[in-house]
């Protein structure tokens, strides 16, 4: 029996963030039982293992994403737009910095918000070691605006080269990280300059696009099994990336790449994938244990080590599994532990004992756009994974993402977007072209 009225406030509207609120909406919220707050910086979400998609412009996040005022609405949650800025877990209430235009006019000011139960889901952002040269040269994918900035900009050279008539010239991307993003990321960007031609861009194909994919450790997805490394890499040589291993950058500068051999890696568009980080902010709030990483440390029911009021989840958690490995930064991640804290939340509110949480990993999946995709399913569940590659693979990464939609919307209207997806694609344009 729940017998008191909390507030929990959620921070972040990733995938775990975003699940977590749906779930607690309709279990407290609908009933009056609590208050369930969302709070994030940006009014929209997008499924981050998307983020490639949209920067090449093989999905409109206009048409795809989740507006989350409207999602709250209907999902018994409150939405608030901000950017969290301090924490006093003394006082229960977190800080949340002004809020301006694009021209520099405060349209709220600094607030304070009050909680009784907090959630921090602020994801990751790209670590760039502190490498000379990566924020003034380098585009991110960590998140949509971000996607939105390369989309346009790769437009613009797509662009620039179709008006130059010497077939000699060609775009130069190079492409920092050898992980997930990167790969898929460098497979996408060739699916989508084949398409060029169909509207109307007749000059620019895929052979006049050049792509450095660099990994400095010893292969690409170094995460994954060999066998999906290598299935992948395969793929990749055949498109006709440029697969550098072993190839470690010391610098950016305007005309490209630095590697530590003192080689320049000629670019006209630099992206940078190498790694992630919970956000700097972290440790400026003297509060929490943190890793090298500025993740913070939980217990084993995902409460922050230093105040079981608030639970932390997805990307900026470090949970240590029994291997002593941290669990990784994934989207399946994020999903579980949010099952988990709503569990916990719920059990602390009716007075019941925590259920610690517990990874199980259900293997890997690399999209290789319209080319392949490869992976390994079942990951830890048995003693052998299994590999799959294929149609397969392909329609199993794609479920991935509606299992995401069915958690945040529910199953009819996950099948009627799949529906709509289906009618849209007959009228839309195969990319984005604007």
């Amino acid at each position: 029996m729940i017998t008191t009225h909390p507030k929990i406030v959620i921070i972040g509207g990733g995938a775990g963030g975003l699940e977590l609120a749906t779930q607690l909406g309709h279990k407290l919220g609908k009933k009056k039982q609590a208050d369930i707050l969302l709070i994030d910086k940006n009014r929209t979400h997008i499924w981050k293992p998307l983020l490639h998609e949209v920067a090449t412009g093989s999905i409109d996040a206009d048409l795809d994403g989740v507006v989350y005022s409207a999602h709250a609405a209907k999902h018994h949650y409150n939405f608030q737009l901000g950017t969290f800025c301090a924490l006093n877990n003394a006082d229960k209430t977190i800080t949340l910095s002004a809020l301006n235009d694009e021209l520099g006019h405060q349209i709220l000011p600094q607030r304070t918000v009050h909680y009784d139960y907090l959630v921090i889901a602020i994801g990751s952002v790209s670590n760039d070691f502190n490498t000379p040269g990566i924020k003034e040269h380098c585009f991110y994918l960590d998140s949509n605006q971000q996607a939105e900035r390369f989309q346009h900009a790769l437009l613009d050279n797509f662009t620039r080269l179709h008006q130059d008539d010497d077939p000699q010239h060609a775009l130069n991307i190079a492409i920092v990280g050898g992980g997930a993003t990167g790969v898929e990321l460098s497979a996408e960007l060739y699916h989508v300059s084949d398409l060029l031609k169909l509207y109307g861009l007749t000059n620019m194909s895929a052979k006049r696009l050049h792509i450095h994919l660099i990994e400095a450790g010893p292969r690409i997805l170094p995460a994954l099994p060999d066998r999906i490394a290598n299935s992948a890499k395969r793929e990749l040589l055949k498109l006709g990336v440029h697969v550098r291993e072993n190839t470690q950058v010391k610098q950016a500068t305007e005309q490209g790449f630095i590697t530590k051999d003192d080689e320049q890696i000629d670019a006209d568009i630099m992206v940078w994938a190498a790694g992630v980080k919970a956000p700097d902010f972290v440790k400026e709030l003297g509060i929490f244990e943190l890793t090298r990483n500025n993740q913070i440390m939980v217990n084993d029911y995902l409460q922050s080590n230093c105040d079981e009021r608030i639970y932390v989840l997805g990307d900026c958690c470090a949970f240590t599994q029994q291997d002593g490995k941290l669990v990784p930064p994934r989207a399946q991640s994020a999903h579980q532990m949010a099952q988990c804290v709503e569990k916990n939340l719920m059990a602390t509110l009716r007075q019941q004992p925590l259920r610690r949480f517990e990874y199980n990993d259900h293997g890997s999946l690399v999209n290789l756009s319209r080319y392949s995709t490869v992976g390994s399913l079942m990951g830890n569940l048995t003693s052998n994974s299994f590999f799959i590659e294929g149609r397969v693979a392909r329609f199993m990464y794609i479920s991935l993402y509606r299992m995401h939609q069915r958690a945040i919307h529910g199953s009819a209207k996950t099948f009627a977007l799949w529906i709509s997806e289906k009618v849209l694609r007959v009228v839309r344009p195969k990319m984005k072209l604007h």
